[in-house]
């Protein structure tokens, strides 16, 4: 009696998709099963399903790139009660297992897997992991908003676009501009620098000061939190050319 092995991702998807989309795909075979998990025997099984298939070796090792994706991003971790051979899937893992949108929030937070800027790693990272989006980003554009009036030394009546417009008015016909603003950058740029910041202020940290607003895409707010990380080292920049000069 011959027995039929089932692929744990079928071979045309393999050749078609990413190693990270095949890793998905086998990761969900994993979590419909039971019991540990072993590497060794996943690829044996993978092999004998493969046999009849022309390039099967290639399948295997696209199938093997697939498990060590998952392993390098904590979606398979090994288990304590056994020997080193043996995985289990993580909590990461399983969530991500089990719910399809789960997929996107796995991606928004690889993009906040680097370090912040020191300001942004407490609270707002905190908030982003919790899934309360619409805090972090109101927190990120505040800490923006902070440490330009702390660097610019203006008034704190001044406040969202109009404390980004003072402190980086440009220098333009001769009259002195903005503490923050570059006066040995073309004028045009100078201009772009005011509006790049009283446009953040605008579009991210107003309306969540004035009313509720909806950010329910995680990969949206990331890239609101890394927007405000790079404001923020534009300021540390603008800090140190205001340290040179007073040098």
């Amino acid at each position: 009696m011959n027995f039929q092995y089932i692929p744990p991702v079928p071979a045309e998807q393999i050749r078609q998709l990413a190693t990270r989309d095949v890793a998905l795909l086998l990761l969900r075979h994993l979590a419909s099963g039971t019991g540990y998990l072993q590497y060794a025997s996943t690829m044996s099984s993978a092999r004998q399903a493969f046999q009849e298939e022309p390039d099967a070796d290639t399948l295997v090792n696209c199938l093997s790139d697939a498990w060590c994706w998952l392993e390098s991003h904590a979606l398979l971790s090994r288990e304590p009660s056994q020997s080193d051979a043996f995985r289990r899937i993580s909590r990461d893992g399983m969530d991500l297992a089990k719910d399809p949108q789960g997929i996107t929030r796995f991606e928004a937070r690889e993009r906040l897997s680097g370090p912040l800027h020191p300001v942004l790693e407490d609270t707002v990272r905190t908030n982003f992991d919790l899934g309360d989006y619409e805090t972090a980003c109101f927190a990120a554009m505040k800490a923006v908003e902070v440490s330009v009036r702390d660097a610019s030394g203006l008034d704190n009546s001044l406040v969202g676009v109009k404390l980004m417009r003072a402190a980086f008015q440009p220098h333009q016909n001769g009259k002195v501009g903005g503490p923050l603003a570059d006066a040995g950058a073309e004028g045009g740029e100078q201009e772009a620098a005011s509006a790049l910041f009283a446009g953040a202020m605008g579009a991210y940290k107003n309306p969540a000061s004035h009313r509720t607003v909806d950010f329910d895409d995680p990969v949206e707010a990331a890239e609101i939190i890394q927007f405000a990380d790079l404001l923020l080292r534009q300021v540390e920049r603008a800090k140190r050319r205001q340290a040179a000069a007073t040098a």
